[in-house]
């Protein structure tokens, strides 16, 4: 990418509410090695939004939101009411056409499912059971064409954690929206249940995952390695999950292949719009 020397500035809206997670460390070294092989500065700010009720201005120029733990169902808070205005402005920024250079924005999990909530996109609730470890997902059609999916077979990989779901799209609301779901759940015959969705691009300009596009395989192969954390998940999900789970992280063709190409992809061509706003 031939861009100029100015700095390309990321605001990450840490929905995390103070929990210890991997997803945050994960995003900042997407971010750091992005820099690094494009050759440009980057400066990037978190804004605590669950424990300090920070959100970003319209000044960045890209965003990235997190996920998170607990339920996405809106309970009135003061945070919420922010996060969802921060959403209705980036939405109203990108729509209106006198401006010419838009605001990319990537939901995460917890901040997806939120969206969708806000948006009215689907029904969002809680799972039968807490889905963890290392899935594939299936692509819709539309997936077919959606840039930052280039490169991934289908299925492919993901890294899963969450005990909600969004179910049950509202095609009206998306065909206003102008809105794809991009892909499903993995297909489980034997369970008569409906599949989850997984992403959505909600504009040009917003897309989303239910599941963690910014996992780092290797990093989270030393973290998950550590007998404290080995110990947690065979506690709660049992041996043969746990040993399945390395497995994925170790294959070149699923978590590390879906790490290296989702989210720097949505940083690619978030630099690009910024940078050769008439070509993108």
């Amino acid at each position: 990418m031939n861009i100029e020397k100015q700095a390309f500035r990321i605001a990450v809206l840490d929905m995390y509410n103070g929990v210890e997670n991997e997803g945050m460390r994960c995003i900042k070294q997407h971010i750091e090695d992005f820099g690094l092989k494009e050759g440009l500065p980057v400066q990037y700010q978190v804004f605590d939004v669950r424990q300090h009720h920070e959100v970003p201005d319209l000044s960045f120029d890209a965003y990235i939101s997190t996920g998170g733990p607990g339920s996405p169902m809106v309970e009135g808070t003061v945070w919420e009411r922010r996060f969802f205005n921060f959403l209705d402005q980036i939405w109203a920024h990108n729509a209106n056409r006198r401006n010419r250079i838009k605001k990319p924005l990537f939901l995460i999990c917890h901040s997806f499912q939120m969206a969708c909530v806000h948006w009215q996109i689907g029904s969002v609730g809680k799972r039968r059971s807490t889905s963890f470890g290392t899935f594939p997902v299936h692509m819709t059609r539309s997936a077919h064409q959606e840039p930052l999916f280039s490169g991934l077979n289908d299925p492919f990989w993901v890294v899963d954690s969450r005990e909600y779901q969004v179910i049950q799209p509202n095609h009206h609301v998306l065909e206003q929206m102008g809105a794809k779901v991009l892909c499903l759940e993995k297909i489980r015959p034997h369970v008569n249940l409906e599949r989850a969705v997984m992403a959505i691009r909600f504009s040009k300009e917003i897309v989303g995952t239910q599941f963690h596009p910014e996992a780092d395989a290797e990093g989270m192969l030393r973290y998950f390695l550590k007998e404290d954390k080995k110990a947690n998940i065979v506690k709660n999900h049992g041996l043969d999950k746990y040993n399945a789970m390395i497995e994925h992280l170790n294959d070149p063709d699923k978590i590390l292949l879906t790490g290296s190409t989702i989210l720097p992809g949505f940083l690619s061509r978030a630099a690009q719009r910024l940078f050769t706003p008439q070509q993108v």
